[in-house]
C-alpha cells in the first residue's frame, strides 16, 4: 500500500475520457481574465478617463453592457456565432442552457474544413473540456467588444437607448462577425486569418463605434472642448487589468494550454510594450511631454494590432508591429483626425475607431505579412498558410486579409446605422439639454464623488467652485485628449 496516491491526488468522481483538466482549468481561467478586462477593467478606466460629472454614467454603460450580453448569450447569440451552420456568416439561434448540451464535449460544429474535392482538410475543433466552458470563454469575448464599442459614446447617449442597442447589437452585428471568422462560416472555410479578435472585436467595435457616433451626435461643446480625466491614477488600474487580462485574451484561444497559447501571451505583452514606448516616444518628440494617457493608447493599440496574429508570428515580429501600432494609429487621431472634416464632425469620445478600428485593421494585414509557417500550423484550419513575407501563397493571405477586414466594415456600418435608425424612431438616441448640463446626478440620481451634499441638483451659483465646468486658463489638454 506504500505506491498508494495521497488523497488529494485520487479520483474520487468518474471524468469523461475525453476531459483534459489543464485545458480546462486554463481555459476557465483565461474566460474570468478576459471578463476581469470588462468588469472591473473597463469598468473603471471609462469611469476615471472622462471628466468628473461622467463617470458614474460611463461607468455604469459598461456594467450594464456585460451583464445584457451574458443574458443574449446563453439565450440565442452563442450558437448564432458558434453553433450549426444557418447561412454562410450565421449559425443557427438555439439556447446554450440545458445540462445536456452544457456537459458534453465542447464542439464548433461548422469548423470542418475540407478541401475543394470535399475531403476533409482539417477535422471539426472539439476542445477536450465541456461545452459549457466554450460558452464561458466566449461570452466574455461578446461582452467587450460592446464595452469597447460604447467609448465612442461616452457623455452624451441616452442610457435607456444604449440599454436598447446592447441586445440588437450583439444580435445582428457581432454574432455574424464571430460566426463568418471563428465559427465556421465563409471568411474562416476561405482561411481569413483571426487569431483573437483583431477582426471579429476590434474592427468591428471601432467602425461600429464610430457609426453609432454619427447617429447619436455630439458632446455639447463645452465637453468636447474641456473632457479632462477625473482620475488619472485609477485610469492607469483599470489599463493594467487591460493589459494583463490579454494573456487570458490571446492566451486562451488554441482552445488548449499549448504552445502555441505560451507564444500568443508572450508575443502580446512583447507588442503591447513596444508600442506604449513608441506612441509615448511620438508624443515627446511632437509635444514636449510624455502623456500618460497617450502612454495607455499606445499599450491599447499594441494589444489590439498583436490580437490577430498572437499565436502565429515570431517575437520579432511582434516587435515590428508594435513600432507600426504605436505610431500609425497615433499619426491618424494626431494627424488625419485634425484635418479631416468628416472625422471632427464625429465625436468619438475616446478616439475608439483609431485605437481598435485602425489597430485592428493594421494587426490584420501586418498577420498577413508576418504569420510564420509552423506557426500557422499549428492553429490553422488552412494548410500551408503563411505571411507574405515567407513566400508561397503568402501573398493571397495579404489579400485575403484586406477582404475579410472590408467584410467586417461593411457590415458593421450599415447594421449599426439600421439598429441606430430603428431604436431612433422609438426614443432619443441622446440625452435632453438638462441631462447634458448636469451629468450623473441627472441621469442616475447618483455621482462619483460627494463633492456637495446628497441628492443634490447641480446649481452653478453653489456648486461652481467644484464642477468640473469651472473656468480655468487655457492649458494644453494632453497629446490624447481627442476633442
Amino acid at each position: 500500500m506504500g505506491d498508494a496516491l495521497p488523497p488529494a491526488y485520487q479520483i474520487t468522481t468518474v471524468a469523461p475520457d475525453w476531459l483534459n483538466k489543464g485545458d480546462n482549468a486554463w481555459q476557465m481561467i483565461s474566460a474570468t481574465l478576459v471578463g476581469l478586462q470588462s468588469v472591473p477593467g473597463l469598468v473603471i478606466l471609462y469611469g476615471s478617463v472622462v471628466k468628473k460629472k461622467w463617470a458614474v454614467n460611463s461607468a455604469f454603460m459598461a456594467f450594464y453592457a456585460f451583464a445584457a450580453v451574458w443574458i443574449c448569450w446563453v439565450t440565442w447569440a452563442y450558437n448564432m456565432s458558434f453553433g450549426d451552420k444557418l447561412i454562410p456568416f450565421w449559425g443557427k439561434a438555439k439556447p446554450a442552457l440545458g445540462q445536456k448540451f452544457l456537459i458534453k464535449q465542447a464542439v464548433l460544429p461548422a469548423t470542418t474544413h475540407d478541401y475543394h474535392n470535399g475531403t476533409v482538410e482539417t477535422p471539426t475543433a472539439m476542445p477536450l473540456y465541456p461545452m459549457a466552458s466554450m460558452v464561458y470563454f466566449q461570452c466574455v469575448f461578446a461582452a467587450i467588444t460592446v464595452i469597447i464599442l460604447a467609448g465612442s459614446l461616452l457623455g452624451r447617449m441616452n442610457i435607456k437607448a444604449w440599454m436598447a442597442f446592447v441586445p440588437l447589437w450583439l444580435t445582428f452585428s457581432y454574432t455574424v462577425g464571430a460566426f463568418s471568422l471563428w465559427g465556421g462560416g465563409f471568411l474562416f472555410q476561405w482561411g481569413v486569418i483571426d487569431y483573437s479578435g483583431g477582426y471579429v472585436i476590434h474592427v468591428s467595435s471601432g467602425i461600429a463605434g464610430l457609426t453609432a457616433a454619427y447617429w447619436v451626435g455630439p458632446r455639447p461643446k463645452k465637453d468636447r472642448e474641456r473632457f479632462p480625466p477625473n482620475n488619472v491614477l485609477l485610469m492607469l488600474a483599470g489599463a493594467g487589468l487591460l493589459w494583463m487580462g490579454w494573456a487570458g485574451f490571446n492566451g486562451g484561444d488554441p482552445y488548449a494550454a499549448n504552445i502555441d497559447s505560451s507564444m500568443a501571451v508572450l508575443n502580446t505583452n512583447i507588442c503591447a510594450a513596444t508600442s506604449l514606448l513608441m506612441w509615448t516616444t511620438l508624443d515627446v518628440i511632437f509635444f514636449k511631454k510624455p502623456s500618460v494617457i497617450g502612454a495607455v493608447q499606445g499599450m491599447i493599440t499594441g494589444l489590439v494590432c498583436i490580437t490577430p496574429g498572437a499565436g502565429l508570428v515570431q517575437g520579432w515580429a511582434a516587435i515590428v508591429m508594435g513600432i507600426l501600432s504605436g505610431s500609425i494609429p497615433w499619426f491618424t487621431m494626431m494627424v488625419v483626425h485634425k484635418r479631416w472634416t468628416l472625422l471632427q464632425k464625429i465625436d468619438d469620445t475616446l478616439g475608439v475607431f483609431h485605437t481598435h478600428a485602425v489597430a485592428g485593421f493594421l494587426g490584420g494585414t501586418t498577420t498577413g505579412l508576418f504569420a510564420e509557417p509552423t506557426l500557422c500550423s499549428l492553429f490553422l484550419p488552412v494548410t500551408n498558410s503563411r505571411g507574405a513575407v515567407y513566400g508561397g501563397s503568402g501573398g493571397v493571405q495579404f489579400l485575403k486579409q484586406i477582404v475579410g477586414a472590408g467584410f467586417i466594415t461593411g457590415w458593421n456600418v450599415v447594421v449599426t446605422t439600421i439598429i441606430c435608425v430603428v431604436i431612433r424612431l422609438v426614443m432619443p438616441l441622446r440625452m435632453s439639454d438638462e441631462q447634458l448640463t448636469i451629468g450623473d446626478d441627472a441621469v442616475h440620481g447618483e455621482e462619483a464623488y460627494a463633492l456637495w451634499g446628497d441628492g443634490e441638483k447641480f446649481d452653478a451659483t453653489r456648486h461652481a467652485w467644484y464642477s468640473d465646468d469651472t473656468q480655468h486658463p487655457k492649458v494644453s489638454s494632453g497629446v490624447t485628449q481627442n476633442v
